[in-house]
């Protein structure tokens, strides 16, 4: 089994959040992505975004972690807060070529499900007060 160690942002305007996906899934995540090993996550979290979309953030509060299991690999990922000055206006767009594969959209909360957010829990918990601290797991 694989394991990956990933922070992810939690960036919204409104009832709105972006979320990227690559060009030929099916499904949807918050950006951010792996932690490298003996990196601080919210140092990752930043550096993801910065080479995912170009953005300068700040990342903030920690909001919660899911594990998650499917096929032969297995997660924690960590969730948080980011500030930032990005709006519904605007659409990001990858910032350097080896972003191609990702597409950026914003979507509204009520409809995180029928973009299929990965993982699974995080659907009902952006839906909900997203500054109560939260477990999640997929694994039986």
């Amino acid at each position: 089994m694989n394991f990956h160690y990933i922070v992810r942002g939690i960036i919204s305007d409104g009832d709105h959040f972006l979320v990227c996906k690559q060009k030929d899934g099916d499904y949807t995540f918050l950006l951010g992505g792996h932690i490298d090993f003996g990196e601080a996550a919210k140092f990752a979290l930043a550096r993801e975004i910065k080479e995912e979309i170009g953005a300068n953030i700040m990342v903030g509060e920690f909001r919660g972690a899911i594990e998650n299991a499917w096929e032969n690999q297995c997660e924690i990922s960590m969730f948080f807060d980011v500030q930032h000055n990005l709006t519904v206006q605007e659409t990001p767009k990858p910032a350097s070529s080896e972003e191609e594969h990702l597409a950026f959209l914003w979507v509204h909360k009520n409809d995180l499900q029928k973009k299929n957010l990965l993982p699974k829990p995080l659907i009902q918990r952006l839906q909900q007060d997203v500054t109560v601290p939260f477990w999640e797991s997929t694994i039986d």
